[in-house]
Formats: structure tokens, sequence, C-alpha cells
């Protein structure tokens, strides 16, 4: 007769389990003897070792009471069950594991690679890490709508980033989000932006290309529908709309 110590070193496990087993009812806890210990004779020993068996083959200890006592044919179907129960699971996993090294690819994963290469070029010329992510985000909208034109918007957005003028017009836009809306310099911005083309928004034919800040215009309306408008940038598209009306 072994007390419970030395049945939960014999087995590998602790008492703890051995103890969580008897509350789950997978085994009866037995009776104390004279000198106020529990002990385990053959049957108990013989039902833990059945119960650690199962449950590291990853048996749920829910399904353990059932199968301690299933008829060979029983038992056997249940394992077969929990067998097709662990495929299933291992499939998932692989899957997601295929979804997790998906991932890896980054921007690349969601948008076509003209698009790409054309945020790398903004992360290149020092535009900041939020505003990279917005015109990521915005690339993701405009791919959902446009699949054919993207590449070609962001082909001709790349050569328009060829010209250090237009390298500086962006970036001062980028650091106009913190400016307050009256601020003096959005005016002079807003020539600039208007001798760029002004805003725009694209063309579903292609036929016109993206020009200046035309992700300004998607940015500021889901900055607005969010929450978190840009007071600098809703000024700015303001002052651009008055120079090409009044233009």
């Amino acid at each position: 007769m072994l007390t419970i110590g030395q049945v939960a070193a014999h087995l590998g496990v602790t008492v703890r389990a051995v103890r969580h087993y008897h509350q789950r009812g997978l085994l009866p806890e037995p009776e104390r003897d004279a000198s106020g210990y529990r002990r385990y004779g053959a049957d108990a020993v013989v039902a833990l070792v059945r119960i650690k068996t199962l449950s590291d083959a990853g048996v749920p200890l829910a399904r353990i009471e059932e199968l301690m006592g299933a008829s060979p044919e029983r038992f056997s179907a249940a394992v077969s069950a929990i067998d097709d129960d662990l495929k299933a699971r291992i499939r998932d996993l692989k899957r997601r594991r295929i979804r997790i090294a998906e991932l890896s690819a980054g921007d690349a994963l969601f948008l076509p690679q003209d698009v790409v290469v054309l945020l790398e070029r903004l992360r290149e010329i020092g535009l900041s890490p939020e505003a990279v992510r917005t015109e990521r985000d915005t690339w993701i909208l405009l791919a959902a709508q446009y699949p054919d034109q993207v590449p070609q918007w962001a082909r001709q957005k790349q050569v328009l980033f060829e010209d250090p003028a237009f390298r500086r017009l962006y970036l001062t836009t980028d650091q106009a989000a913190g400016w307050d809306r009256d601020d003096a310099r959005l005016e002079a911005l807003a020539d600039e932006v208007n001798g760029f083309g002004g805003l725009r928004t694209p063309d579903p034919d292609g036929a016109e290309p993206v020009l200046a800040l035309d992700a300004l215009v998607a940015v500021t309306l889901m900055a607005a529908r969010t929450g978190k408008p840009v007071p600098a940038w809703e000024r700015l598209i303001e002052l651009c709309r008055i120079r090409a009306n009044n233009g």
C-alpha cells in the first residue's frame, strides 16, 4: 500500500495532480488508515496509470471518465473520434502557420508590388511612420475598389517622387498634420499643392494620373469618420478647393 506522495513519485506526477483526479471523479479517494494516511492499493495505482496515459496522449479529462469504464469496442471508437479531432486541430494549426508565414511578407500580403515599392519610397524620403501607415491603408481601400487601376496609379505616383520639389511638398504636408487649423503656413502650402495639379480623387478609368496629394482627401475623410479628424488637413483641402474654384 502506497501513500499519495509515493504514488505520485512512482507515476511521475504531482500530488496536486492526483488530488485533481479525485476532485474530477476519475479516481475514488481511499479511506485513511489508522495512522491517518490514505493508502493506495494495486487497483488504484493501475487506474492512475491509465488516467495518466490517456491524459498524456491528449485525451481531455472530461472524456477520460467515459473511457475508463468503456467496453473495448466503445473505447476504440472513442479514441478514433479523439484522434479525428486532433487531426482536425493539426490541420487548423498548419493553416495558421501558413497564414503567419504570409504575414511576414508585410505590405505585400495586402497590396500589389507597385504599391509596396511606393510605400518603401515614402519611408526612404522620411515620411512619418503614422503617415506611411495611413497611406498604406488608403491604398488597401483603393485596391479593394479599383484592383486593376491601382498598380498604374502607384507607378504614376512613383514618378512624381523623382521630383525633389514634390518630395518636399509631401513631407511638408505630413508635418502639417500637427499644425493648427489657422496656421498661416497652410496658405502657402495650398498654393504648392495646386501647383502640382491640386487635390484630385483617382479616375476609375485610369485616364488621369494620381496627382499631388490625392490620398490626403481620402485620409481626411477616413479620419473624420473615425472621430479623429486632422483640422489642419481639413483646412488645407478647403484652401485648395477655393483656389481651384477661383482659378
